[in-house]
């Protein structure tokens, strides 16, 4: 059930006496944790907390890194979905557009892109991982175009090295097949 479909439900919880109200956004904020994180970080935290946020996501990335590089494409993965869940998270708590896209701009330009595959298995995981990569900075570049020009302008450069790295790798057939430009002007 929506709120916009019913009017007079928005009238009668606007009419409620602000103690009620305060239990029922209380009882709310019990049951969903993202929300509890999202006011938490509107109400009572200021920029240099969002920078920190940004700062334990770049650690995380950083920290991951030498381990993937060790990994097989399967478990890379899992790996780079785990991470980009955790950046997901982020934007969900923060609704910090610039900072998803920076931050998806710096994870996928740190991860390595060649992993062993496994002889013997059903799936090829390699596959996978490019599709999924591709997939992930094509969505990045569609979000990178929605920001304001100024923003753009500051993350033009990494962009462009990211997109360098790719087709500088053997992902450069899966980049070209998913219309992943080579330079953003």
């Amino acid at each position: 059930m929506k709120l916009s479909e019913h009017p007079d439900l928005k009238k009668t919880i606007t009419a409620l006496p602000a103690k009620e109200k305060d239990k029922l956004l209380l009882r709310l904020l019990a049951k969903d944790k993202v929300l509890t994180e999202h006011l938490h970080f509107k109400l009572l935290e200021n920029a240099a907390d969002l920078e920190d946020r940004k700062d334990k996501l770049r650690a995380l990335a950083d920290e991951a890194v030498p381990e993937m590089e060790r990994l097989n494409a399967k478990e890379a993965l899992t790996r780079l979905r785990k991470l980009m869940k955790e950046l997901n998270h982020f934007v969900k708590v923060t609704k910090d557009a610039e900072g998803e896209v920076e931050l998806k701009i710096y994870l996928l330009s740190v991860v390595p892109l060649t992993y062993k595959s496994k002889t013997y298995s059903f799936r090829d995981y390699a596959i996978l991982f490019n599709t999924y990569y591709t997939k992930a900075v094509a969505a990045v570049l569609v979000k990178f175009g929605k920001l304001h020009e100024d923003l753009q302008f500051d993350l033009t450069e990494a962009l462009n090295g990211l997109l360098r790295k790719i087709y500088a790798s053997k992902m450069a057939g899966p980049a070209a097949y998913q219309g992943l430009p080579e330079k953003i002007d």
